[in-house]
């Protein structure tokens, strides 16, 4: 049964980029180094700033990013220092790698999930995406994930490179044995947007192809989670800025609530003395209580084409906070 993921209202939501190095060079990464910096956070750090962010009196829910973070050497500490801080669920989102050994310096136990990229059914159209020789490379790291016993997800960013091979992602996601798909919407943030032209799909495109999917997914007994992206014009727009706790966090000291300000100095805190401290106006902060026809605002500012209007200038269709997910829940 497909459900609106309200967002974590209850809960504190960590997205932690604890390196952005990365060992690939995806075509649409959104990385930015001129905002996020060219760093690897030391242990120390890490272990402080999430001592700042998760509090014992409210669940935590922790994401290590990078880059790619199974190339800091020290992740396995910093996830068990997650868990004894009291995170209740630590997601390791990889390119399949799996650097430094990680599935065997951690236990399941350890982990809720292991979480890995893969951008097309087939080899042609990943590679052609992520770089020569990731297909495979993420599936050995996939199938060892699941052999080891960890739980494993996986996500594959829709884009118009690759939503023809998204419905045959049914039997691969079946055959890998994972438990959880994520079906991304492309983000136009970093060096990528300055390419963008003919990578994003259209509403009408997106609600063909991944509701559907999505159900065939569930039905198959795995869960599918995907963005609602967008809504009807009587659906109510509510931004995840103002009424939840989503810290995205770089490891330059910058921490966003909104990861499409990510590309601009809009950060309403700067990590000082292993401490956040708010930023001066104007920030994200300032945007998130705007009200537009359109939905989000940040959106209609860094990635207008997705959106249509009729020829009195109103707005067709709203397009929603990117953190509000649709779960379809698998079946069996």
């Amino acid at each position: 049964m497909k459900k609106t993921v309200s967002f974590s209202k209850n809960a504190t939501n960590i997205f932690f980029h604890i390196t952005t190095h990365c060992n690939l060079n995806c075509r649409h990464c959104y990385i930015n180094p001129g905002q996020h910096g060219r760093l690897t956070l030391p242990l120390p750090s890490i272990a402080a700033w999430l001592r700042a962010f998760v509090n014992p009196g409210k669940p935590a829910n922790v994401v290590f990013l990078g880059g790619e973070p199974t190339l800091h050497p020290e992740l396995a500490p910093a996830v068990k220092k997650a868990r004894k801080l009291g995170a209740r669920s630590i997601t390791i989102d990889t390119n399949g790698y799996l650097f430094h050994d990680i599935l065997l310096k951690l236990e399941p136990e350890d982990v809720d999930y292991f979480s890995f990229s893969l951008d097309g059914t087939t080899r042609k159209t990943n590679d052609a995406i992520r770089g020569q020789g990731c297909y495979k490379q993420c599936i050995e790291g996939i199938r060892k994930s699941v052999t080891r016993g960890f739980s494993t997800s996986m996500i594959f960013t829709v884009s118009q490179k690759n939503i023809h091979e998204l419905p045959a992602m049914v039997p691969l996601a079946v055959d890998l044995g994972i438990d959880r798909l994520f079906i991304q919407v492309i983000g136009i943030r970093g060096e990528f947007a300055k390419r963008r032209a003919g990578w994003q799909v259209s509403r009408d495109e997106w609600l063909r192809v991944v509701p559907e999917t999505a159900e065939r997914i569930a039905e198959a007994g795995i869960t599918a989670i995907y963005p609602k992206v967008f809504l009807d014009l009587e659906e109510p727009f509510e931004c995840a800025g103002l009424v939840a706790e989503n810290y995205f966090i770089f490891p330059n000291g910058r921490v966003y609530r909104c990861p499409l300000c990510e590309d601009y100095p809009l950060h309403s805190l700067t990590m000082a003395g292993n401490r956040p401290l708010e930023t001066g106006k104007i920030n994200e902060r300032d945007l998130f209580g705007l009200t537009i026809a359109e939905g989000c605002v940040m959106n209609k500012i860094v990635q207008p084409e997705n959106l249509r209007y009729f020829e009195d200038g109103t707005p067709r269709y709203k397009v929603a906070c990117c953190m509000l997910k649709e779960e379809v829940r698998g079946t069996h």
